[in-house]
């Protein structure tokens, strides 16, 4: 998942990164409550790359000239795809222009620190002067330095730019993200920089472990319904689970494709209605940590249980690759905020949660779900039975 530049920017923000002042623009009406001083510049919020020359970045004196300016960019399609947000930014004059990236070198599988003392407009230069560290151990400020000194940086520039490098591998490794890129960095005369263009690319097997990263996905599924224990609207669906919207009553949880699809079946065949059904992922596959299938479970049951028609929620699950021990953990605490809610007066009824095991240490699993009001059941046939009932009869 590519970030958009103001998203970007926040996270450069966040963890020290200069950059300039500026403003989300939602319509070109916001302009006239602008709280940056003129000039400015005007930034279609687009992830394909080429702005400047399609017409998607204006500099403007004047409110008048901002507005007309924003009318021309929110209709303006680059690789054909509409902004539907713009970012307005302060004038930064510059002497000069670096580009910086911090990126996974998938063949090696490790991190890669690029720098380029022509950065800007012309990838082309840029790709002529780029320079390149591998970071091969732990990371120390000593790979930042060697960066900045083969990109030809001299005396207190290199203090500088070795300190942004720092804080991008930083926010690299703690996010868990592809790439991180700023081009340009901005030097200006008095020798002072400024991130004044960012890119940042998610990994979308990590959305799991970071919930202010997943607020950016796109919401693709809006609803009136609220996600138990977030108190905010419907949830955007990360790119890792599979999830499909149905008409009935009953959630499914389920890992794998082939169990899921089972599952569904199953309902069906006895007389259920499922509401819907996610698939968060193959127990098998090689890259699927316990603790990622532990978060997985606990945005999947935030999913499947966030429309309010939604009675039942079943959990079938295989263990293998995580015990049942750790599975049910992840239900347990989705099961302790959705109490939360109903103690505290939250109008929509408790869902009922039916979880089916199979695996290793069952029985310290039912003990941790029975502790929370989780019915445990070890045959998928009188879950099944159960859960219709339940989703029926009440």
């Amino acid at each position: 998942m590519d970030l958009l530049e103001y998203q970007a920017k926040e996270l450069f923000r966040e963890m020290g990164i200069p950059v300039l002042p500026s403003q989300r623009i939602d319509h070109p009406k916001d302009l006239k409550g602008l709280k940056i001083p003129y000039p400015v510049v005007l930034k279609s919020q687009v992830r394909a790359g080429g702005r400047g020359r399609a017409g998607g970045i204006k500099f403007v004196a004047n409110t008048i000239d901002a507005v007309a300016a924003a009318q021309n960019i929110f209709h303006l399609p680059i690789n054909t795809e509409y902004p539907e947000v713009l970012l307005a930014e302060a004038k930064y004059d510059t002497d000069r222009e670096f580009y910086l990236a911090v990126v996974l070198d998938r063949a090696a599988r490790r991190p890669l620190l690029l720098g380029s003392s022509q950065g800007g407009t012309s990838p082309e230069l840029a790709m002529e002067q780029m320079q390149q560290v591998v970071v091969d151990e732990g990371f120390s400020p000593f790979y930042a330095r060697r960066l900045t000194q083969k990109m030809g940086c001299t005396g207190p520039l290199i203090e500088a730019v070795s300190d942004i490098v720092e804080k991008m591998y930083l926010l690299f490794v703690e996010k868990d993200l592809d790439l991180v890129e700023i081009n340009p960095l901005g030097i200006s005369p008095g020798g002072k920089v400024m991130a004044l263009d960012g890119k940042v690319t998610v990994n979308d097997e990590a959305l799991g472990r970071h919930s202010s990263l997943l607020q950016l996905l796109p919401k693709t599924q809006p609803d009136e319904g609220l996600v138990a224990g977030s108190g905010s609207p419907m949830m955007a669906v990360p790119p890792e689970l599979k999830f499909v919207e149905l008409d009935g009553n009953i959630g499914l949880l389920c890992n794998g494709a082939g169990l899921t699809m089972a599952t569904l079946d199953l309902v069906y065949a006895a007389g259920g209605k499922p509401a819907n059904f996610v698939n968060i992922g193959g127990e098998c596959r090689w890259d699927l940590t316990p603790e990622l299938l532990c978060d997985r479970i606990k945005l999947g049951l935030a999913l499947v249980s966030q429309k309010k028609n939604v009675k039942v929620v079943l959990v079938n699950l295989l263990g293998g690759l995580c015990s049942c021990t750790q599975a049910v953990e992840a239900i347990a605490h989705y099961q302790k905020q959705s109490q939360r809610e109903t103690a505290t007066g939250n109008p929509q009824t408790q869902i009922k949660v039916i979880v089916r095991l199979y695996g290793s240490e069952i029985d310290q699993a039912r003990e941790i779900l029975q502790a929370v009001e989780v019915t445990v059941v070890e045959n998928l046939d009188e879950a099944i039975s159960l859960s219709v009932s339940l989703a029926t009869n009440g």
